[in-house]
């Protein structure tokens, strides 16, 4: 097969990362090609398979966690077990283990990775609009300072999702999360209510410290990615992609 299309991100030296596309993988319509969730109907087989190509691309076995739109953190050590294709409930995970993939599924929801280079330390979050109100990547963050990183060496970069000219909401819902995170207000582009939740997450990061890239891609608008907004209006499902992030093995002196 071709070499798998991920648009590579630069998180550091030693630091492996990027975002994977819907092209590359067997999964055929509606989730074609590269879909790598496990809780779309895709046959299971297939999405184990498609996983094993972002695995092989990152360099190390992948990890993902079910995610349930929460703030809970994960810590991984190692690589999950033959056959488990979860390391348990949770929306961002933290190591500091080179050859240990983290992996965020998302299709519309806010991917971020994080790493620490100096530290070694790595992360992934899952931000949805749950999890935006509640501080899910400020929690990551958190938990990478506990393993030895600096707020202010954290490089992070915030991935394809829905932007806030084209992520509706209603009025109330608008108004509910931009209370806690003032930055996610918006408006779209007819004049109705929308969250940024790429604004609310960048701020977030940026008021602890971190160093912050927004890609500024709308998985709504740009067919290259998974859009579960997109699928919905034309009634029917789609795929997840993944942000993926790997600490390689220290250099040899």
């Amino acid at each position: 097969m071709p070499p798998l299309p991920v648009l590579t991100v630069d998180l550091g030296r030693g630091v492996r990362a990027g975002f994977t596309g819907r092209e590359g993988g067997e999964s055929p319509s509606p989730w074609a090609s590269l879909n790598l969730g496990l809780g779309v109907h895709d046959d299971a087989a297939r999405v184990v398979r498609n996983r094993a190509r972002v695995s092989a691309w990152l360099g190390a076995p992948t990890t993902y966690a079910t995610q349930v739109h929460g703030a809970d953190v994960l810590r991984v050590d190692g690589p999950a077990p033959a056959g488990e294709h979860t390391c348990g409930e949770g929306d961002a995970l933290v190591t500091t283990v080179s050859g240990v993939g983290l992996g965020v599924l998302v299709a519309d929801c806010v991917p971020v990775l994080l790493a620490d280079p100096f530290a070694r330390v790595v992360g992934v979050a899952h931000a949805g609009r749950r999890g935006v109100h509640s501080g899910v990547v400020l929690r990551a963050l958190e938990a990478m300072v506990a393993l030895g990183a600096s707020p202010s060496r954290v490089r992070a970069v915030v991935g394809p999702c829905a932007c806030g000219r084209c992520y509706e909401v209603p009025d109330a819902m608008r108004a509910e999360v931009a209370t806690r995170r003032p930055a996610t207000w918006s408006t779209t582009e007819r004049g109705t209510p929308a969250l940024d939740l790429p604004a609310g997450v960048a701020a977030d990061l940026r008021d602890a410290g971190a160093s912050v890239t927004l890609l500024d891609v709308c998985t709504i608008t740009d067919e290259r990615y998974f859009s579960h907004r997109r699928a919905s209006r034309g009634g029917t499902t789609t795929g997840r992609f993944a942000g993926v992030i790997a600490l390689e093995a220290p250099a040899e002196r």
